[in-house]
């Protein structure tokens, strides 16, 4: 007789238990067990159980299990979740199989031992058929769906819950979100202002709301949210630092002059563009779209071009702002030197543009919408023995929860962002088709991204620095895994699941457009590192560059307004306070803009930070070695991190890794 000894661990989570029959099949080289059952009345979540299945004789090297789950009798037909099993032969070999999901049915599930395998490794017919068999099911799961034209293609699902369980939220999550979305109004003490449409009296009131949820960061916005260095700042270390770039010759329709601005030092603003000292953002993606209707009003927001200059003493400022992308007569470049309100009033436009920019594009489709993208391909065209799955799959962790929410409760027909943003409803998918057209490859690795904007030496650029060292050692986490893997370009060029993942990318999600620069298919091992970088960057770092700071920069509403009830004014000297208060929104929307705000804001009890991996998909040495090496790593970029923000007036944290989610997860 030959006798292996069967270990279970059952995840510990919630109702991962099962009272339900279990049996348990091995499968090798030289043969397969009988099935046998697993003989204990209940399996309770985090259980480690330990079984013998005997066979006549040893079965070779063994290549997978098949599990399968019964109801029996008058017991409940309960949902099981084995993290994994490891498997003692008769010859001492331990065999380890991950399975991290969830069994609910009656069905036979297989699932292939650990050790990561390419298409061209398998030598066994019987490998082979399995996971020709898993990717044909995966295929069946997850199909495609185009959502609207000219937007990335999503998963094709009836709501989040119609997802596969393991793709959802833990029942911890939901209970958690569910909780915050219902209490967040009485939490932020604002239980009754929701349905109040009336304008604001004056900045006093939206002060007195604002103190009662405070943080370090949104204190500060409210204290200095006028000033011109505030405003700056936030192009470089608030929720959007996509958009600033060097500017050495002036748009043609930015006709600003020498005689217009001021420049400290006896300088004037040719020599600043001469010597590099010019910065730009130009909000020209929402040029000529329309505003979305509000409660029955007509809404505002514009496509804004504003100048900054960086100054002898290190500092950005703003020295001219143009609210429209077209020079007329009744659309007038704003300066400094005009009245306290004229000023004011330009930089709040700016302000409500950059919440369109920012969410539209650098938070919803070049993270969520895309990520989504990297994901859903990857469940179709990898198996789990892929080495690029094993990789991946812990950066996919409830993204397509999240999307499939978002679409519901945050963009779909009675979502907040369509109901109280200006560029809410229609706008929003047309913006997204126009940005999905010109977008680059080149703008998602953040040292290509930093090198075409030239702005490598602007100082005082906290995302960049920490972006750029979190892109570093990323790159040689992946590179070390893809390299143990992939030998040659050959090898690589060889992998037909490899090129069936980057091809499904190129073809739904950037609509197979060769200009974005998008690969089409792998050729070499450098090729292969570098666009697995970007997926994993993006799919953590860039979501938390662009989400985790949204309350701190956005509750305080005067500084974010997510839309304008006035248009932009046509000539100087027509503001004041009255008109600016008229402009801002309504008391109801600010209250659910601070209440999204705080939801999208908050860390919830399950999250999993960047370099943490608590599922093993991974069962080789090296690479669970090279894990660990690149937690350590993250764990140093994090003491730096820290010791700089305590010489910070405004410390920045949203790419300190203990802070960046694993996933697009909320």
């Amino acid at each position: 007789m030959a006798d292996y000894e069967v270990t279970v661990f059952t995840g510990d989570r919630l109702n991962a238990t099962t009272l339900n029959p279990v049996h348990i099949k091995l499968v090798g080289t030289d043969g397969e067990s009988e099935r046998t059952r697993l003989r204990s009345l209940v399996i309770f979540s985090g259980a480690v159980s330990t079984y013998i299945v005997s066979c006549p004789k040893s079965l070779g090297e063994l290549l997978l299990i098949e599990l399968d789950k019964s109801q029996f009798f008058f017991l409940p037909d309960d949902a099981w979740f084995p993290d994994k099993v490891e498997i003692k032969s008769p010859e001492r070999d331990v065999y380890t199989f991950p399975i991290y999901c969830w069994i609910k049915d009656s069905e036979t599930h297989r699932f292939r031992e650990g050790k990561a395998l390419r298409i061209f490794d398998e030598r066994n017919s019987l490998g082979r058929h399995v996971r020709k068999q898993e990717l044909s099911q995966r295929s069946a799961d997850y199909s495609w769906n185009l959502y609207y034209s000219g937007l990335p293609y999503t998963i094709k699902a009836d709501g989040p819950r119609s997802l596969p369980n393991e793709l959802q939220f833990s029942f911890t999550k939901k209970m958690e979100l569910a909780y915050t979305k219902l209490t967040g109004l009485a939490e932020l003490q604002l239980k009754g202002l929701d349905d109040n449409s009336e304008n604001w009296q004056s900045l006093d009131n939206i002060s007195d709301m604002f103190h009662r949820k405070g943080t370090l960061i949104s204190d500060y916005v409210q204290e200095h949210w006028k000033e011109d260095g505030l405003f700056a700042y936030q192009f470089l270390n608030g929720v959007n630092p996509t958009l600033i770039q060097r500017c050495k010759t002036l748009p043609k329709n930015f006709p600003v002059t020498d005689d217009m601005v001021f420049i400290p030092n006896g300088s004037n603003l040719s020599e600043e563009l001469k010597q590099g000292n010019i910065y730009l953002c130009d909000y020209k993606n929402l040029d000529g779209m329309p505003a979305n209707t509000v409660q029955g009003i007509q809404q505002y927001f514009t496509a804004p071009l504003v100048l900054l200059h960086k100054r002898p003493d290190d500092k950005l400022m703003p020295i001219a702002i143009q609210l429209k992308q077209t020079p007329a007569e009744d659309n007038p470049i704003f300066l400094p030197t005009d009245s306290t309100y004229d000023w004011l009033t330009a930089k709040i436009f700016v302000r409500s543009a950059d919440f369109a920019e920012h969410q539209i594009n650098a938070h919803l489709l070049r993270t969520h919408l895309l990520v989504e993208v990297f994901v859903v391909s990857l469940l179709r065209n990898l198996p789990m023995v892929h080495p690029l799955y094993k990789l991946l799959i812990p950066h996919t962790r409830y993204t397509l929860h999240i999307n499939e929410l978002g679409r519901i409760q945050l963009i779909g027909p009675s979502g907040v962002f369509t109901q109280f943003a200006a560029s809410g409803g229609e706008t929003l998918l047309k913006i997204i088709a126009r940005l999905l057209s010109s977008i680059t490859y080149q703008s998602f690795c953040i040292p290509d991204d930093i090198a075409d904007r030239d702005i490598q030496d602007l100082p005082n650029f906290h995302y960049r620095d920490d972006g750029l060292q979190l892109w570093n050692i990323i790159f040689k986490y992946v590179q070390a895994v893809i390299q143990y893997y992939y030998k040659s370009d050959d090898e690589v060029g060889e992998d037909s699941e490899l090129q069936n993942w980057i091809s499904d990318i190129f073809k739904y999600g950037f609509l197979s457009q060769p200009q974005t620069g998008i690969p089409q298919g792998f050729t070499t091992v450098p090729e292969l590192i570098k666009f697995v970088t970007m997926v994993l960057f993006t799919s953590s770092c860039q979501h938390a560059a662009v989400n985790n700071g949204q309350y701190d920069y956005g509750s305080w509403m005067p500084n974010t307004p997510a839309t304008l009830q006035r248009p932009p004014p046509t000539a100087k000297g027509t503001t004041s306070e009255a008109t600016m208060l008229q402009t801002l929104p309504p008391i109801n929307v600010t209250v659910q803009g601070m209440a999204t705000f705080w939801l999208l804001s908050k860390q919830f009890s399950d999250f999993v930070p960047l370099g943490h991996y608590p599922e093993d998909h991974f069962t080789e040495e090296i690479p669970r070695q090279l894990q660990k090496e690149f937690k350590v790593e993250l764990d140093r970029m994090s003491i730096t991190i820290n010791n700089r923000n305590k010489g910070l007036e405004i410390p920045y944290t949203y790419l300190d890794p203990k802070n960046i989610d694993n996933s697009v997860a909320i």
